[in-house]
């Protein structure tokens, strides 16, 4: 019994790290995002609403018709996966694809997102692979928010 118990305290212990380390996440997002939608001319608290936080940040970036376009893909992709089960098939195929156009877009929206405040390709790259360490170099830092599309005019 005394082991049972070693290995519920092990486990117990993981799980209040892994909860802090998610709870600084979300928190250090929260300021950086908070910041970043200020600097668009957004107001801060729309950062805290997790459906709404992402909307904002695509209209933001490019477009808010593009995030619908990004849930739609999604969503469809799922469903026609779901549709298709273990047979395959044609829906199998469409949902994949679509659940691949909806990563892209994800993918654009955060170039965009890099360029409508003035960065290029690599800072992109810094958003993706170290999104909290470069939203907040985006929210706390000397970032302008230039507008759409690096502050072009969108055809």
């Amino acid at each position: 019994m005394e082991v049972l118990g070693t290995i519920i305290e092990v486990i117990l212990a993981g799980l209040a790290i892994y909860l802090a380390i998610a709870l600084a996440w979300y928190i250090i997002m929260v300021i950086a995002n908070w910041k970043i939608f200020t600097k668009a001319g957004e107001a801060g608290w729309k950062s805290l609403i997790p459906f709404l936080n992402t909307y904002v940040t695509f209209k933001i970036a490019w477009k808010g018709s593009m995030f619908w376009a990004m849930i739609g893909s999604l969503v469809l992709g799922s469903v026609l996966t779901s549709i298709a089960g273990e047979n395959g098939g044609i829906l199998a195929i469409i949902g994949a694809v679509l659940s691949f156009a909806s990563t892209i877009i994800g993918l654009i929206s955060i170039h965009k997102l890099s360029k409508s405040f003035g960065h290029g390709l690599l800072f992109t790259l810094g958003l993706i692979f170290f999104s909290p360490i470069f939203t907040l170099i985006l929210g706390l830092g000397k970032s302008q928010y230039i507008g759409p599309n690096g502050g072009e005019e969108m055809p």
